[in-house]
């Protein structure tokens, strides 16, 4: 099962974390996720809107660890 969550970090951003939580979450280079996300702005502004919402949707990390975690662990 994944135990994976999506979660902004408050370390490494540039501006609210969305990439970085996206690279985090599918283990891959930020910078390949960035430049993605850049291209894909620039040919379809839909991306920008998906950017604005996944800051607000997308819950920031508080850098504590989850209890249903550490349980399986």
């Amino acid at each position: 099962m994944n135990d994976k969550k999506l979660k902004r970090p408050k370390e490494g951003r540039k501006i609210s974390g969305v990439c970085l939580a996206v690279a985090n979450y599918f283990n891959i280079d930020v910078t390949i996720v960035r430049i993605a996300w850049v291209l894909l702005t620039l040919f379809y502004g839909l991306f920008l809107i998906l950017y604005i919402a996944c800051a607000f949707i997308i819950p920031e990390d508080d850098g504590t660890i989850d209890a249903e975690y550490e349980e399986k662990n």
